[in-house]
């Protein structure tokens, strides 16, 4: 009968005992490290007032942290998400306000049925990992009546500015007052309101502003539609029509090439108000600095979009799509 001591139990079962120890050790690592990272997350901050946002972004950027900033009117979807996932690609922290601007409103009705989901947004802002939030109340943002009048030329004079008087002026406001209160290094914009993110990146030019505006593809449904705040408010039979907004925009860019400016903005407007549902309001094949209409195609290395903005019934919908990329 072979006699062990514990020494020559140990010896001869070294790799059992060894492998139960470094599991057990590796283990308990593992999960500490865990609840550490767990708990030294730090939990998402909502602001309603701007000293309060200004002192914490303040202090972060003296740290060196970068600031990405989105900036939104809330009633979330896949097209905001996507510029909070960029962002924080992009930078060290992310700040997304939330913040239905009364001054960019032209019809008052309007601004009364604009979609208000702040307890969904915040969660869907925690999951995705935003930093902060900025949601003031319209005193904050505009303790006394709002003055100031930009002139951006013929920028804020045609498509939407023609039907959408001092639309652009509060959209120019507000972003100014954004930009002031979070610092942001960039703040970033879809490029489905392609007027407004010239008409932005023109207002930063002329406040010498220190932030790079950045443009994101348009992000769509399955059939093209354009994800808007405002595609909750479509009834079915609009929903289903209002696709056609996506479908004439790409025959508008076949066509192009082919045929003259004046017969292509016929054929997308007689596709479109074919529907019963659909009417529209403006079709414009656009150069993409100046906005202003082209008239001969001539030999320019410019970019050429076509911007559109369709009623399903009192609900309105805008697009574009590049035409020469």
């Amino acid at each position: 009968m072979q006699n062990y001591t514990f020494f020559s139990y140990y010896s001869n079962n070294r790799y059992s005992f060894a492998d139960l120890f470094f599991q057990k050790i590796v283990k308990a690592i593992v999960f500490s490290t865990k609840d550490k990272k767990l708990q030294e997350k730090p939990a998402m901050r909502t602001f309603q007032h701007k000293a309060e946002l200004t002192e914490w972004v303040m202090h972060r950027k003296s740290l060196n942290k970068t600031i990405g900033f989105v900036p939104t009117m809330g009633a979330l979807h896949n097209g905001h998400m996507s510029l909070i996932r960029q962002a924080k690609q992009e930078n060290d922290l992310v700040v997304c306000s939330i913040f239905v601007n009364p001054i960019q409103f032209n019809k008052p009705e309007d601004l009364k049925k604009y979609p208000r989901t702040l307890e969904t947004d915040l969660e869907v802002l925690a999951e995705l990992g935003c930093d902060a939030v900025f949601n003031p109340s319209e005193s904050e943002m505009y303790p006394e009546p709002e003055k100031k009048v930009y002139d951006f030329g013929m920028l804020d004079k045609v498509m939407e500015g023609r039907y959408r008087q001092g639309h652009f002026n509060g959209v120019a406001i507000v972003v100014k007052k954004l930009f002031d209160i979070v610092q942001p290094d960039r703040a970033y914009f879809g490029e489905k309101d392609f007027q407004q993110l010239q008409i932005i990146k023109a207002m930063v030019n002329m406040e010498s502003l220190e932030v790079t505006i950045v443009s994101c593809p348009t992000v769509r449904e399955p059939d093209g539609l354009a994800m808007s705040s405002r595609n909750v408010r479509l009834n079915g039979e609009q929903r289903l029509d209002a696709s056609l907004v996506y479908a004439a925009l790409k025959m508008a860019k076949e066509l192009y090439p082919t045929h003259e400016v004046h017969q292509v903005k016929q054929r997308v407007t007689e596709k479109i108000n074919a529907s019963p549902h659909l009417e529209v309001e403006y079709f414009e094949i656009v150069w993409a600095d100046t906005l202003l209409p082209v008239i001969d195609k001539e030999a320019r290395n410019e970019m050429v979009v076509g911007c559109i903005a369709v009623y399903a019934g009192e609900i309105r919908l805008i697009d574009n799509m590049a035409f020469n990329l």
